[in-house]
């Protein structure tokens, strides 16, 4: 398959130059031929390449300072050639493997050169060629950022060459690149010469190439980036490509000087702040260096009196010392005297104090002795009560031995008559019948009961059977009833409804009817349940009132609750064991937010509207919210009449608010507003749809007989089971009497039995009571006299007594030693207390002379510290004098010299002295504490605020400079730029004016010139005002239209050798593209206009046309020829008019 491009009609791959006719003209026509697949448009957002701007200097050309201009980036344009071509125009263009190409060459005209023809046949591609191609980045294009992705689709390379025009007699510049699709790599060529792109670039920039900028080169993609580049950057662009060529130098260099000088302008405000800092500092140190002295003249003061007074302390240390010297030689001689006078006393105090402890051990040995004794004494009496209190027992068993046999005589006659009792019990027993026989009799009649209890089992089985049989016969029926009923139940037929289209929602509804208490407050179930239409003729209209989400909505009348809903059945299994797929809803209750109906009810009942949707169901209260609010059936009006309702008024009165929608007959009017333009009145009418939900759905006939069938059955079944439970019943009542009778018979036997057991039991009670009572008898009959065991106890009593006579002689022996023991001790007690008062006499005569000796050296401890004290400070103040006297300066040592001569030193005090120190340190605290460094920080400082001064008047002059260089620049570069943007503006509004639009070209002035902007001012409608024009507010067709406008309008002002638009008119009404379209070839086939490529889609009839335009027509078909060189459509008209020529000469 081949895609052909042919131009005005014809097809050629090589030679684009043929003659074809266009409105009956003779045109010079290019022929442009294809071979590929569909174009595939690529779109990436990639923002153009930002070219580096030089610092600007004060002579307006963006250069260093004293630097000739070279203005080789802002050329004129260069003068046409002889063909017509300006130099940098293009030639031909030939491209192979490129997007959807194959290969293919064609040649342009020098003037406007319209290339259209079908989407997808590579008109786009000629622009990304021609951008590709001159080395200028694929990112201005919008598109692929990385050129090998322009390669064609399953092919590994292929290239670009574009012929440009050469200067005035020079060669054409023909520059091939290389593309690959593995290879980042895009070598060039110019004229058959590898070449680098750095050199590619220059050779454009001298032939003032201007691919890069939106106002020359507007690419298909960057459309719309026209309109929403920033009036700046529009200001900058139309610099570039049109006016006079040192418009951008001008402005770059006012830009770069106004930083400059505003950046100065700081610095010299910094400078001076730096200034008036230093010298108010130098201003604090001068009355520091004042300061600093009086400090000095302090200081020496200090130290000359810090060594007068330790001096002076010396002296008087030195003088006390001398004072207490003998004092306390004396005291120290005295205090000997005193202690040999008191020697003889105190040994005989020692001799004392050991003799009074003799004296104390001796008198508690006693004391010791005589508690022993004592001791001794208590034992025996505790013996002799002991054996007393075990004579009382035995006078006590003496005492009871009488009563004890009489009781035993009177046990052994009671045990005599109970044996004499039992063995004529024994000698008659009762007659009793045989107990063999009674069991015998017993378990044959158990036998017997056995089979009873097995029919009686049996029969129970069959009875539960039976009762099950007819449990589940009577809910069969009963469900089979149920669904009977529910074959007549809408809400019932809904829901069954319901699951067959949305499981997940009917799931959701029989799980809240089963589990309401988890909620707060009640959900109301989708409104295709829950919502009835008591008049059926409403039901179509109530029905269109919902969309299908809103009639399978979960409503709720909290947050908390749909948040639980949604958890529970949403967003977990928890409640159906898996997630669910439903609609839920709720929102705060807040009537006053509810728009009001769009019609009052006098106005509703005057167009014979029967009411609102709302007015026409029942539902839950709580639903009603819902209802208003997102189905707003309060603001649906419904009339059931066809043709009773005045359409155009309903439309004008509902109009009047935002819109609304109402129903009239089987039809339904929406109104609203559009968003655009004066916000017209728009209506939308459509027919209702056909009743779905709100209808009972039809009961198939067959499910209503099977259904009545099966309760037939079920019912006969019923009468059977209970048939057969009145025959089971009869059967029961003959077992349970049988089993009567088995009980009467068997209780009469177990009682015959128990009273033979009991008899037996009776004398074997007999027998074991008999031995019991002849054990005890004999047991009485052994015990032995009472005499033996009296005699036995008056024994005991008398060695009782013996015992007792011998601890009372002993404890009489005991009391004599201890009265002795007590004598002897009394004695050693007052040997003690003589000694003791003996002691204290003594002692007290030692205490006087004791206290008079404490005193005494007490007095010369004192005189001894003081002494020693008085001999420590005189050293000190000595050593501390010695170091002040080592320290000191000559002059300080004169002054002292002076003073000690006249006797200064000696008129005052050390106190004195001290006091005068102490004010002079004070005045030193005063003075503030200034760095010794203060003076040359002062110099230091004077001479930084001379260099500062020169600073600031250098960067003054400097400013001047900076300034003088804007004015300048700015003389120079604002009367052009006005003049180039009035001359833009006058063709702009003239191009306005001739659509029936105004439109206007503005200047925004600023402190700072890169804010300098243009402002492109549109107005489309009589009643707007002039808008800015901008990306977001003006319709896509309106900035199509503004930016070829704005384009044309640059076009006579262009310096730029061709200029290219792609699809701009796109989205523009007939008229615009007709007006537009000829004001284009008026403009770009002036003599003086330079190249112009405008890329579209589509061209309308009857256009105007000119001869130095060129028109190139992109077609494609499936069956171009494989050779280059065939299928050029003007050389086949060319062939056959030779050829029917021939034939006519042939003929002749």
């Amino acid at each position: 398959m081949h895609d052909d491009v042919d131009v005005n009609g014809s097809g050629s791959q090589h030679d684009a130059t043929a003659e074809g006719y266009v409105n009956g003209e003779n045109v010079d026509d290019g022929t442009v031929d294809a071979q590929g697949d569909e174009e595939e448009d690529q779109d990436q957002d990639q923002d153009p390449s930002r070219r580096k701007r030089a610092r600007a200097n004060t002579t307006g050309d963006s250069l260093p300072r004293g630097v000739v201009p070279k203005l080789e980036n802002h050329k004129q344009t260069l003068p046409r050639d002889v063909d017509g071509f300006i130099p940098g125009s293009i030639v031909r263009i030939q491209l192979e493997n490129f997007l959807t190409y194959d290969w293919v060459e064609f040649r342009p005209g020098p003037h406007l050169n319209m290339i259209f023809g079908p989407n997808g046949t590579g008109k786009s591609s000629i622009a990304c060629a021609i951008c590709i191609g001159l080395n200028f980045p694929p990112a201005l294009l919008a598109r692929a950022p990385d050129v090998r992705e322009y390669v064609k689709n399953d092919r590994s390379s292929g290239y670009t060459e574009i012929e440009l025009k050469g200067a005035k007699g020079q060669g054409n510049l023909v520059i091939r690149r290389m593309l690959h699709r593995n290879n980042k790599s895009a070598p060039f060529t110019l004229n058959g010469k590898s070449a680098s792109g750095k050199e590619v670039s220059a050779r454009m920039a001298d032939l003032n190439v201007q691919v890069g900028n939106l106002c020359t080169f507007l690419p298909q993609d960057r459309v719309a980036e026209f309109a929403r580049m920033t009036p700046q950057q529009l200001l900058k662009e139309t610099q570039r490509a049109a006016g006079n060529e040192h418009l951008t130098a001008w402005h770059d260099t006012l830009i770069s000087s106004g930083k400059e000088l505003r950046r100065e302008q700081e610095l010299v405000d910094a400078d001076r702040d730096q200034l008036q800092t230093m010298e108010e500092r130098n201003a604090n140190l001068e009355r520091d260096v004042r300061r600093y002295e009086e400090r000095r003249a302090l200081e020496k003061q200090i130290e000359l009196l810090e060594f007068i007074v330790p001096i002076k302390e010396y002296y008087e240390a030195r003088e006390k010392y001398r004072i207490i010297k003998p004092q306390q030689r004396a005291a120290m001689a005295n205090l000997r005297q005193l202690e040999a006078r008191n020697k003889p006393h105190l040994e005989m105090e020692k001799a004392l104090t050991n003799e009074l402890k003799e004296r104390e051990k001796q008198r508690e040995d006693r004391k010791q002795a005589t508690r022993r004794k004592f001791k001794q004494m208590s034992t025996k009496w505790e013996e002799n009560e002991e054996l007393e209190s075990k004579a009382d027992d035995i006078k006590n068993k003496l005492s009871g031995l009488k009563k004890r046999e009489k009781d035993r005589l009177t046990a052994m006659r009671t045990h005599e008559k109970a044996i004499q009792e039992c063995e004529e019990r024994l000698a008659k027993p009762p007659q009793t019948e045989d107990l063999d026989d009674l069991n015998k009799q017993i378990r044959e009649l158990a036998q017997n009961n056995n089979m009873t209890r097995q029919r009686q089992q049996e029969l129970q089985e069959q009875q539960r059977a039976n009762i099950d049989k007819g449990t589940r016969c009577k809910h069969e029926i009963e469900q089979i009833s149920r669904s009977l009923q529910q074959l007549d139940n809408e809400s019932h037929q809904r829901l069954e409804t319901m699951k067959r289209s949305d499981r997940d929602s009917a799931e959701v509804v029989e799980w809240l009817r089963n589990n309401k208490n988890k909620f707060r407050m009640e959900i109301f179930e989708p409104a295709i349940l829950c919502v009835n239409i008591p008049n059926r003729a409403y039901a179509q209209a109530i029905e269109a009132c919902f969309g299908h989400s809103q009639l399978r909505t979960f409503v709720a009348q909290c947050e908390e609750d749909y948040r639980l809903l949604n958890r529970l059945c949403v967003d977990t299994p928890e409640a159906l064991g898996r997630k669910a797929r439903i609609n839920t809803w709720y929102k705060h209750k807040d009537e006053s937010k509810l728009q009001p109906p769009p019609m009052s009810p006098e106005e509703l009942a005057a167009l014979n509207f029967n009411g609102y949707a709302i007015d026409f169901i029942d539902c839950p209260e709580g639903l009603k919210w819902f209802l208003c609010s997102d189905v707003r059936m309060h603001r649906t009006a419904i009339a059931l009449k066809p043709n009773s309702v005045d359409t155009d008024r309903a439309t004008e009165i509902v109009a009047r608010g935002p819109g609304a929608t109402y129903i009239v007959g089987d039809s339904a009017f929406q109104v609203s507003r559009s968003r655009y333009g004066k916000r017209l009145a728009q209506t939308a009418a459509h027919q209702l749809g056909q009743l779905r939900h709100f209808t009972a759905a039809a009961v198939d006939p067959q499910i209503r007989r099977n259904l009545q069938e099966r309760l037939s059955e079920a019912r006969h079944h019923l009468s059977l089971i209970e048939d057969e439970e009145k025959e089971l019943s009869s059967s029961d009542k003959e077992i349970q009497a049988a089993h009567k009778a088995y009980k009467d018979a068997h209780d009469g036997l177990a009682a015959r039995k128990q009273k033979v057991i009991d008899a037996q039991r009776a004398l074997q009670n007999t027998r074991l009571r008999l031995q019991d009572a002849q054990r005890k008898l004999d047991k009485l009959k052994n015990v032995k006299p009472v005499d033996v065991e009296r005699n036995a106890l008056k024994q005991e009593l008398l060695t009782l007594a013996s015992k007792r006579i011998s601890i009372v002689r002993a404890y009489v022996a005991l009391m004599r030693s201890a009265i002795e023991e007590q004598e002897a001790a009394t004695r050693a007690g007052l040997e003690y207390l003589q000694v003791a008062a003996n002691k204290a006499a003594l002692e007290a005569l030692c205490k006087e002379q004791k206290e008079h000796i404490q005193e005494v050296e007490a007095n010369a401890r004192k005189i001894t510290l003081e002494f020693k004290a008085a001999k420590d400070a005189s050293k000190r103040k000595l050593e501390v004098s010695r170091e002040k006297a080592a320290e000191m300066d000559d002059e300080t040592r004169e002054k002292f010299q002076a003073m000690e001569a006249n006797n200064e030193i000696e008129a005052k005090s050390a106190l004195e002295w001290e006091a005068e120190l102490q004010q002079r340190r004070e005045d030193l605290d005063m003075n503030t504490n200034t760095n010794a460094g203060v003076i040359d920080l002062y110099n230091k400082r004077k001479a930084e605020i001379d260099a500062l001064t020169a600073t600031i008047e250098e960067r003054q002059t400097r400013m001047q400079r900076i300034e003088q260089s804007i004015t300048a620049a700015r003389d120079n570069w604002q009367p052009e730029l006005e003049k180039l943007v009035n001359s833009i503006g006058q063709k702009f509004s003239a191009a306005f004016d001739r659509i029936g639009c105004a439109g206007e070209i503005r200047i925004r002035e600023d402190e700072d010139y890169d804010k300098w902007a243009i402002d492109i001012m549109v107005k489309f409608r009589d009643h707007e005002k002039l808008q800015l024009l901008t990306g977001e507010r003006q319709s896509g067709g309106e900035r199509s239209l503004t930016t070829i406008l704005y384009l044309m309008s640059l076009t006579e002002e262009a310096r730029a050798p061709f200029s290219l638009v792609d699809e701009i008119n796109q989205g523009m009404d007939q008229r615009a593209e007709r007006a537009v379209h000829n004001s284009l070839v008026e403009v770009t086939c002036r003599e003086d206009s330079g190249q112009y490529f405008l890329i579209t889609p589509k061209l309308l009839p009857d256009l105007n046309y000119h001869e130095r335009m060129k028109i190139l027509c992109v077609n494609n078909g499936e069956w171009l020829p494989e050779e280059k060189g065939l299928g050029n459509m003007m050389g086949l008209i060319d062939g056959f008019v030779r050829a029917r020529q021939g034939r006519a000469n042939a003929n002749a």
